[in-house]
């Protein structure tokens, strides 16, 4: 299991929406400048974070992003699922044939296969938990700028 660039990504750049967004929708080149990625980049990633109701885009000269939810209803989870497609998991063989190289031989007959599914939802659950408002005022709070 990786958090990828992507995820990370995608959550500055919505992190950064609620900083700088109070005077409109923001564009992706203005996020890049401030965030150090590439337009392209987050173009890319806020396609499926669209796709899954958690930003908009807005037409026109003074178009660009803004959130299509309040940040106090956006998960890392909820991130996460639109990047991925669906939840994390610490390894593939936790009931899925999405493994590399076709489904495991052992599944149904591993007893770590259990575990390894257990600790996937405890961390989702986590991940669930977490809302971007929460890190944005973390990072307030510790003086941080985003």
């Amino acid at each position: 299991m990786r958090i990828t660039t992507e995820i990370q990504y995608g959550l500055r750049s919505l992190c950064d929406m609620v900083y700088n967004g109070s005077q409109g929708p923001i564009q992706a080149r203005s996020i890049g400048e401030r965030q150090n990625i590439s337009q392209r980049y987050i173009e890319q990633i806020f396609q499926k974070l669209r796709k899954e109701g958690i930003v908009k885009s807005v037409r026109g000269p003074l178009g660009g992003y803004r959130l299509a939810r309040r940040p106090d209803k956006i998960s890392i989870g909820d991130v996460i699922r639109a990047v991925t497609g669906g939840d994390l998991r610490l390894v593939f063989c936790e009931g899925s044939n999405n493994r590399p190289h076709g489904a495991c031989r052992r599944l149904g007959k591993c007893v770590v296969s259990e575990i390894w599914g257990e600790a996937s939802k405890n961390l989702m659950d986590y991940f669930n938990s977490v809302t971007v408002e929460s890190i944005c005022e973390e990072a307030r709070e510790r003086g941080m700028e985003i």
